[in-house]
């Protein structure tokens, strides 16, 4: 792993993407023939979250990929209470049990690990090896390749449906600016982390009954506008930041 990291930092996170959707889509057919929800997906979550983890610690990079404290006081982010909200999204039409007990289990760990990971890998490798030539360009790719990257959740054996995945696909892309540009301007991942893990958790107990697909689609174009003011905000209020350091990727 460190010597393509050391090669190519916009390599090593494209391989990242790679088996990260590789592993998910395996997993899907093999959680359905052990009978148990998400508990092959749980286990590969989990083994790709320590690996990364333990890369990034061991090799000094734990500030680098924002694994620290914010940079900026969360005043300057509203106290992040837009994220807050938007972590309750999925229980505006109530709570329901959708899961055996042990694959409600798998489904929470799993999604806990995929908040970790997909931060990590998009926000943070992918975006930082291209930060460092166009900032810019580094926050549309990272975003966009973030929310088209969901449009796998049609041919992996999910069972989610074409209406289902373009609405998750937009709200995607829009969470993926949002983070991006907290990331960004903050130095740090760990609001976007907790908060897309929480997302990922509560979708646990989503009540879809009565949930139409013109509720859905409302509902998505609120949360929407919500991510997309919070992120115009935030842009327009906060500094940017240097990436002078894009050179010398061990920092501490």
């Amino acid at each position: 792993m460190k010597k393509l990291y050391e090669k190519s930092e916009i390599t090593f996170a494209i391989v990242l993407i790679v088996v990260y959707c590789v592993l998910q889509s395996l997993a899907n057919p093999l959680n359905k023939k052990i009978g148990i929800e998400y508990s092959v997906s749980a286990i590969f979550c989990i083994i790709q979250t320590v690996i990364l983890f333990v890369f990034i610690r061991k090799n000094s990079l734990m500030k680098r990929y924002g694994l620290c404290k914010s940079s900026a006081p969360a005043r300057q982010f509203l106290y992040y209470v837009p994220l807050i909200i938007l972590t309750t999204g999925n229980l505006w039409n109530g709570l329901a049990v959708n899961y055996s007990l042990a694959g409600a289990a798998c489904h929470i760990v799993c999604m806990l690990c995929v908040g970790f990971l997909e931060e990590v890998i998009f926000r943070g490798f992918l975006f930082k090896a291209m930060a460092k030539d166009n900032v810019k360009s580094a926050i549309i790719v990272s975003s966009v390749t973030f929310g088209i990257g969901h449009l796998l959740n049609l041919f992996n054996g999910s069972g989610m449906d074409l209406a289902n995945n373009l609405i998750q696909i937009g709200f995607a892309i829009a969470v993926g600016f949002l983070f991006v540009t907290i990331f960004d301007r903050s130095g740090s991942l760990l609001p976007c982390i907790i908060t897309h893990a929480a997302i990922n958790t509560l979708s646990t107990f989503v009540n879809e009954v009565g949930f139409t697909v013109e509720k859905q689609i409302i509902h998505s174009l609120v949360m929407i506008a919500l991510t997309v003011a919070y992120t115009l905000i935030l842009t327009k209020t906060l500094p940017k930041r240097r990436y002078a350091d894009a050179s010398n990727p061990a920092d501490n």
